[in-house]
């Protein structure tokens, strides 16, 4: 789960982890009256959850206040189109103010799992404020990379080699290092997957300053954080997603044409996979777990049936935790209640496989029972 820059940085004040003073508006009546007593210059900055925010024209530094009300105005309610948005932006509810800081030196830094060695790795760069891709492709060299053991934790050693490699100066050196090992804190104990700060600033008065705060926590490790979990903003979530959640469902939304329903994430990928080789492209993965009622197939179809660009629907099952025939039974009722008039492409093995079918042939609904997975593309590909 995401959260915005102004409640990462929430989250950093709780671990002595050193940001710009700020203020949060979302209604326009209130811009005057938070802009007064506002030291300039400030930055207004557009909070949605997506990079380059910058680029988009969504941060802005004011250096009077008849700048700030301008720009908050503008970006406030605006749709801020960047390259993690697409072309259709989002809208911008909320702003921060900050106050402005005296930057001598831009750094980057990154904490994030490592994938790949099943720990940690620290990621730093001299060139703060510049996308991290870019950096790492026009100037590799210019990349830090720390790894670091879960079990054994941050070492001295290791902090020293970020300060050598950002070539921290020595009257910074002791700051710098109490925040990383509090970022690093902040990074277990909050089960984060991602924490970013870009650009961590070094002022001209010898300190550090995180400038900017991003944070991506595991959404499993959810219920032990329910401070952070009333952090988040299901309004910047697509609309079909917020809503399977809402019902224990697993569900992502892609750009295809048929939509598909599974029980089970590697059987989701495969049946994905299916659909293209049959020279289609899929609407969604839709994981309805291996214990989904009747209800749960009525809200999936519900969900698959509110894109517009479905016109034909593959469900896939491995009866095992949940029956065929209970299965069969579900689609039939979800069918009959919705109304279902688009082609349905039925592939099931498993429990009661052969009474599931039969479920299916004798509805008098518009459902093609597959015998396997090849006679499964080949309905797909006559849809």
């Amino acid at each position: 789960m995401k959260i915005h820059e102004y409640q990462a940085k929430e989250l950093f004040r709780t671990y002595g982890i050193p940001v710009p003073e700020g203020k949060i508006c979302t209604v326009r009546e209130d811009i005057s009256s938070l802009l007064e007593g506002i030291t300039m210059p400030v930055a207004v900055k557009a909070q949605i959850l997506a990079g380059g925010r910058g680029k988009g024209g969504g941060v802005v530094l004011a250096r009077t206040v008849a700048e700030a009300q301008k720009a908050a105005e503008r970006i406030l309610g605006m749709q801020l189109v960047t390259k993690q948005t697409g072309a259709e932006g989002t809208e911008v509810k909320t702003i921060l103010f900050e106050q402005g800081v005296n930057i001598a030196k831009e750094l980057y830094l990154s904490i994030l799992v490592d994938r790949d060695r099943s720990g940690i790795v620290i990621i730093a760069s001299r060139d703060g404020g510049m996308e991290i891709e870019t950096v790492a492709a026009e100037t590799p060299e210019r990349i830090i990379t720390v790894h670091v053991n879960p079990l054994l934790g941050l070492q001295g050693y290791q902090i020293r080699e970020l300060i050598f490699g950002l070539e921290i100066a020595p009257a910074v050196t002791k700051c710098f290092s109490s925040i990383i090992r509090k970022l690093f804190t902040l990074f277990i104990q909050s089960d984060c997957s991602l924490v970013e700060i870009n650009p961590l600033v070094i002022t001209g008065e010898n300190t550090v300053i995180a400038l900017d705060a991003k944070m991506d926590i595991d959404s499993n490790s959810l219920f032990r954080h329910p401070d952070i979990l009333a952090m988040h903003d299901s309004s910047e979530e697509d609309e079909f997603e917020a809503t399977a959640a809402s019902h224990g469902l697993n569900y992502i939304r892609l750009n295809g044409t048929i939509g598909s329903m599974v029980n089970g994430a590697g059987l989701a990928m495969a049946t994905m996979d299916l659909i293209k080789q049959a020279g289609l492209e899929p609407a969604n993965f839709l994981d309805v777990g291996g214990g989904a009622s009747a209800e749960m197939v009525e809200n999936g179809f519900r969900i698959i049936l509110s894109d517009p660009k479905i016109r034909g629907i593959f469900i896939n099952i491995f009866g095992g935790i949940l029956r065929c025939d209970i299965l069969a039974e579900g689609v039939v009722a979800a069918a009959r209640k919705i109304g279902l008039s688009l082609p349905v492409v039925v592939r099931m093995e498993g429990t009661n496989v052969e009474a599931g079918r039969r479920i299916l042939a004798e509805s008098g609904l518009s459902l093609s029972n597959a015998k396997d997975l090849n006679h499964a593309a080949e309905l797909l590909a006559a849809i």
